[in-house]
């Protein structure tokens, strides 16, 4: 009878090892694929990466207007002409800036504090402290005016 405890014994202490390399195996194998997943993530941006988007121009209110001028004049060289994007930086007319998910505070927060890298390749976005929070929210107007135009509207995060 102690033969058939110590076989048991001994078998259950097998079946515990391999679950333990198993286990092993699939938490190397999870580490491996997320630095994968970071690598393809954070590559830097070339022109072959750039997201440009197509924009359909917008019937715009006159603080959209405005907005627009100010956009062209501070956001442009890296945004695009009607926020489409360009190499240097993401199109803001994508639903991934839908207010939903992207609220007026967090493009407020973006011009006053810059922006750690996080949805696109193409990194860090500085303050810009030479626009008004004012002229930020005339900004804000004409993207959203913009967006709408182009069937962005407001989702919950995630979806």
């Amino acid at each position: 009878m102690t033969m058939r405890k110590s076989e048991r014994r001994k078998k259950r202490r097998m079946l515990k090892q391999r679950k333990q390399v198993a286990a092993l195996a699939a938490l190397v194998l999870a580490a491996l694929g997320f630095v994968a997943l970071l690598a393809l993530v954070n590559r830097p941006a070339d022109e072959g990466q750039a997201v440009t988007v197509e924009v359909q121009p917008a019937d715009l209110s006159p603080e959209a207007e405005a907005g627009e001028a100010l956009f062209k004049a501070n956001c442009q060289a890296c945004h695009g002409p009607n926020a489409a994007g360009t190499k240097l930086g993401p199109p803001l007319i994508h639903d991934i800036y839908n207010p939903g998910h992207h609220s007026d505070d967090a493009f407020y927060l973006a011009a006053a504090t810059g922006v750690r890298q996080h949805h696109w390749p193409y990194g860090d976005m500085p303050a810009q402290p030479q626009v008004s929070r004012e002229e930020v929210g005339r900004i804000i107007r004409f993207v959203r005016e913009l967006q709408e135009a182009n069937g962005i509207v407001t989702k919950r995060y995630g979806g």
